[in-house]
């Protein structure tokens, strides 16, 4: 039972991986997208709104994959439980 919780915990964390980097990056390009739509402002929004999502998006990939390692280094330290070890 213990591998299936760490597998789901492993799969929830790559469903957030890709959000975490899909999110802004659309967010930002919608937004500047929107304002260059419905506000009348130049083209660079949308340039701003690409870089600004690249920037968001490689921040929370770099904070995701920093909890990974903390989570892989969280797992390695435990010894494994025994069948009469449990708390």
């Amino acid at each position: 039972m213990r591998g299936y919780v760490k597998v789901v915990r492993y799969l929830v964390w790559l469903t957030q991986l890709g959000l975490s980097a899909a999110v802004p990056l659309v967010g930002f390009i919608l937004l500047g997208t929107w304002l260059h739509n419905s506000k009348g402002w130049g083209g660079w929004t949308v340039a701003a709104g690409i870089v600004l999502g690249l920037l968001g998006a490689a921040g929370s990939l770099y904070n995701s994959f920093k909890t990974l390692h903390q989570m892989l280094k969280r797992d390695e330290d435990k010894p494994p439980v025994g069948y009469n070890q449990h708390e």
